[in-house]
């Protein structure tokens, strides 16, 4: 994982491409521009006899650049960042800031591609993207991109609670056990099986010693490090969703009638004083004084 600032100053993981699907991707693509430019020479060559050498031989420049910089550009273009090697392998080239690649990226990706593989049959590519810990090749460097994957790891399932241990684990105290810790012990229950039997046995009894130091009660005899790890994380994973379950329960809710009771009694016109109809806030069917009189200058204002 890598983390990639947006535009707007958030910080977010992307699964950064490992150098090896990258490599198949390419070799993908490489395939097919061959298969491309050996169908373009071969029509070239049956169309000679009817066409002089200077325009075969510029057919042959236009159609070789047409192939391996022009296509790529406006496929990676259109489809956002992805050429048939990367969708075959679940890649995609985005920008720096985790936005979509741009053609003046893909661009720059793609002139930048005719010197590090067809020039120096991929040299440049292959010392920089060791070199690099975004993997990133002279093209996106200078283009400013990043090749991700797409495709998130397989989630392995969650850890399920031992019936016998059941009654026990509702008494844990879990409150010391660390994300990091219980990761490991994830981790450990979901490759436990591809495990040696004797690697499988140690890993088991080093982490289930961790995670004791922090957990309490210990564990009933007899009980193996991998049922005593699948109680804990399972028991934490219950409680967790209890936890959030309640939370959202108790988040309030408004009304669909709060907002317009609020405005019913605007719509009757009440004014700052809580009549109805003028904007001095008095009853239009309340007796009116006598007509005002006139002012000491001598105007008189319209009754």
């Amino acid at each position: 994982m890598s983390e990639v600032v947006t535009g707007e100053a958030v910080v977010v993981e992307v699964g950064v491409a490992q150098f090896s699907s990258r490599a198949l991707a390419f070799l993908i693509d490489f395939v097919i521009q061959i298969a491309l430019l050996i169908a373009v020479y071969l029509l070239i060559a049956l169309a000679s006899p009817i066409i002089d050498d200077a325009l075969a031989a510029g057919l042959n420049i236009l159609l070789a650049v047409l192939v391996i910089v022009a296509c790529p550009v406006a496929f990676e273009t259109v489809s956002r960042g992805r050429s048939v090697g990367k969708i075959v392998l679940g890649l995609r080239v985005v920008s720096d800031d985790g936005g979509p690649e741009r053609f003046r990226q893909a661009l720059f990706r793609g002139l930048a591609g005719v010197v590090e593989f067809w020039m120096f049959a991929g040299a440049p590519a292959l010392i920089t993207s060791l070199a690099n810990e975004k993997g990133k090749r002279l093209g996106d460097i200078f283009a400013g991109t990043l090749v991700i994957g797409e495709r998130g790891p397989r989630q392995s399932p969650p850890p399920i609670m031992p019936q016998r241990l059941a009654s026990w684990a509702a008494t844990l105290e879990l409150s010391q056990l660390t994300d990091e810790l219980a990761g490991a012990a994830r981790q450990y229950l979901s490759r436990r099986h591809d495990l040696a039997p004797a690697v499988q046995h140690e890993m088991g009894t080093r982490i289930s010693a961790q995670v004791m130091s922090r957990v309490t009660p210990p564990p009933p005899p007899g009980v193996p490090p991998h049922a005593y790890l699948s109680a804990v994380l399972a028991e934490r994973r219950r409680r967790t969703e209890i936890r959030l379950t309640r939370a959202q329960a108790r988040r309030p809710s408004v009304p669909p009638w709060h907002g317009a009771s609020h405005g019913h009694g605007a719509s009757h016109g009440h004014g700052a004083s809580g009549g109805y109809g003028t904007a001095t806030g008095t009853d239009p069917g309340a007796p009116q004084g006598p007509p005002p009189g006139p002012t000491p200058g001598g105007f008189v204002p319209p009754a």
